[in-house]
């Protein structure tokens, strides 16, 4: 069941929602060559505690850790560690954040230095898939027509969708319904309602859509050893259209 959010509830997404956009800003400056995966992590775990909440993935199912790091082929869920960033890298910061017993939950891809030709296609795929899927929010749409809008454009850049994992509605749970696939029809599935709060998370590969699951049972990469991209957002579907509440300063 698909919980309709009230005023004061939507105020309270909106303000863990702006803490977990104001963590991927902090981070940005340490995102660089030499630094590890879990530095990064024990970074955001300071600043999101500083600011009086709680970093949501920490023992999540038991996770290990308070934010994912997924480098080059790793698609989602991976765990901060040892790994040192390099040049020409490319990693998504996935982030969220419990606060006053809400979450919020965005994820950025960043370049590390000079990177190549295809790390460059997947980013700018997966950040424009990322758009086209928000931009598809409207009362009255329908589910698919997300998944539509995402999967058209990303299939004709000639990359591929990863269709095991989605996006989901979000509040005082960290996944609840409805779910939001990333691939889809038009019209069909369930229509928006004004009050629905979830997040629009393609996960974009360059290769194949082929996915596996690493030993660690979190870890997710790339079948065929390709780059992946994602970016994310939660979004309020509002009575005219829709509020990115992780976005700051006007960017999707």
């Amino acid at each position: 069941m698909v919980h309709i959010k009230t005023p004061e509830e939507i105020e309270k997404m909106r303000a863990t929602c702006r803490l977990a956009a104001q963590v991927l800003e902090y981070i940005a400056p340490h995102v660089r060559a030499g630094i590890t995966t879990g530095e990064l992590n024990d970074l955001c775990d300071q600043y999101i505690r500083d600011n009086g909440a709680i970093p949501a993935p920490l023992n999540y199912y038991g996770f290990p850790k308070s934010i994912c790091t997924s480098v080059n082929e790793v698609v989602c869920h991976g765990i901060p560690g040892r790994q040192r960033l390099k040049e020409g890298d490319i990693v998504n910061v996935d982030i969220t954040t419990i606060l006053d017993g809400y979450h919020g939950d965005t994820s950025k891809t960043y370049r590390i230095g000079k990177v190549d030709a295809r790390a460059e296609k997947i980013d700018r795929v997966a950040y424009q898939a990322l758009a086209l899927g928000i931009g598809a929010v409207v009362p009255g749409a329908a589910l698919g027509d997300i998944g539509h809008a995402i999967q058209t454009y990303v299939e004709a850049e000639g990359c591929s969708v990863v269709r095991e994992y989605c996006g989901h509605g979000i509040g005082r749970q960290f996944h609840e319904e409805p779910q939001v696939l990333h691939y889809g029809k038009p019209g069909r599935g369930l229509r928006l309602k004004p009050g629905m709060t979830f997040t629009v998370e393609p996960m974009v590969n360059i290769g194949k859509r082929d996915i596996k699951v690493l030993q660690d049972n979190w870890t997710v990469v790339t079948q065929d050893g390709s780059l992946s991209g994602q970016y994310e957002h939660t979004v309020l579907v509002t009575e005219s259209g829709v509020e990115v509440l992780t976005s700051l300063n006007g960017d999707v």
